[in-house]
């Protein structure tokens, strides 16, 4: 196979990455790609935790895709065996485990997002479980026997833990050495992964020398903030993206991000290119253009990325229409009511707001209406035979009948 120039690769390669570890090996694991015509083994984990995936999910996945692009094998390990271990970067508790039927769900819906970004046809998709569910008690004791608890305290969330007096449970010291070993079954040559995946990154590194394999060189990727600006990109923050939102929520949530953010988006949200990104910095240094309007070029390109360019242009108008103009939209959901409900269990049951609390706090900070005018009343009741416009929070919209 013939590939792109070393320098054309590294391009696209080092586009948006926080580290490479270490670069001259990557260049040199490259040029012996070139000169072999064998693609790169390029290795991307994933616990299915949660089956709904955003944009932050999407920084490393474009990144695979980078990878894709170049001719180089990119691969997708599903963890389905580590998400019953519970990965315990970033966290100040132990994760909840998952079974691995529910790793496994997750996982069918999270391969159906990431082909939004991957070449699914040429991508190649393993599950380790496989090999690390077919380890018996003598494989543990042989795989944990490479690695010293001293190794495992250097792991900056296990060291603040440790130094709370926060409870650290056996198992989770195995979760960088279960990823570890899915490097070395299949002998991966560059392993991606966002910043807080570092130690686990290396790790792989170190278990692969110990079973006499080259080393990966580890890209990580960094962590995305949410749309709110403040905290790493999260549903359970509620500010996510998420792939599956719709077009103008997508759109809407995309202006709303703070100015800071814009350029950060481009780049890791928006997969843009260096000539993209010069236009931009170009705007957003000039006094006289209005940050507002970039981002708009910012909430088109992702809609586009997900969608296409029709609909991006649809939401856009669907924004300023509703939004900017605070009109009704030309479209939205029907409910025809068969009896009195009370609007907290309306609001709830038609998937405006995830549960009844968050109803109720909604209509408590005065972010409903019916036909424009605030609702007050958490308690009240909508008859059937009424005729409204309900409206949650800026882009939520249900017609009652």
């Amino acid at each position: 196979m013939k590939f792109d120039s070393i320098d054309n690769q590294w391009k696209l390669i080092s586009r948006g990455v926080e580290e490479i570890i270490p670069e001259e090996e990557l260049k040199r694991k490259l040029e012996y790609s070139q000169k072999t015509g064998k693609p790169l083994n390029v290795k991307l984990g994933c616990d299915p935790s949660r089956p709904d995936l955003h944009v932050g999910h999407s920084v490393v996945l474009r990144k695979l895709n980078h990878f894709q692009k170049l001719g180089h094998q990119a691969t997708l390990v599903i963890g389905d065996f580590t998400a019953i271990i519970g990965d315990p970067s970033g966290r100040n508790k132990t994760r909840p485990q998952l079974t691995l039927e529910e790793a496994r769900e997750n996982a069918k819906s999270y391969i159906d997002q990431a082909s939004k970004i991957l070449d699914i046809d040429k991508l190649k998709i393993v599950y380790n479980s496989d090999w690390l569910n077919a380890m018996n008690f003598s494989d543990v004791i042989k795989l944990t026997s490479h690695y010293t608890v001293a190794r495992m305290l250097e792991r900056d969330d296990f060291t603040k833990r440790f130094q709370a007096e926060t409870p650290i449970s056996i198992h989770e010291f195995m979760y960088p050495l279960a990823q570890a070993m899915d490097s070395v079954e299949l002998e991966a040559d560059v392993e991606l992964g966002g910043t807080d995946q570092k130690f686990n990154l290396l790790v792989g590194r170190d278990l692969q020398r110990e079973y006499d394999q080259h080393p990966q060189v580890i890209i990580t990727m960094p962590l995305l903030e949410g749309t709110d600006g403040k905290n790493k990109m999260s549903k359970s923050y509620g500010n996510d993206i998420g792939f599956t939102d719709s077009p103008e929520d997508m759109y809407g949530k995309s202006m709303s991000i703070p100015d800071t953010l814009i350029k950060k988006y481009f780049v890791l949200a928006a997969d843009a290119n260096d000539d993209t990104l010069s236009k931009i910095e170009e705007q957003l240094d000039d006094p006289n253009t209005n940050p507002r309007d970039v981002k708009r070029a910012l909430g088109r390109e992702i809609v586009s990325l997900f969608y296409d360019q029709d609909k991006a242009l649809a939401a856009e108008q669907h924004f300023d229409r509703v939004i900017v103009n605070k009109s009704d939209p030309e479209e939205m959901e029907e409910l025809i009511l068969k009896s009195d409900k009370s609007l907290v269990e309306i609001i709830s049951s038609a998937g405006l707001t995830k549960s009844k609390g968050e109803a109720r706090r909604m209509i408590g900070q005065g972010a409903v209406r019916l036909d424009g005018d605030k609702v007050k009343d958490v308690n009240m009741i909508i008859v059937v035979g009424q005729n409204f416009i309900l409206k949650v929070g800026k882009r939520k919209f249900l017609s009652i009948k």
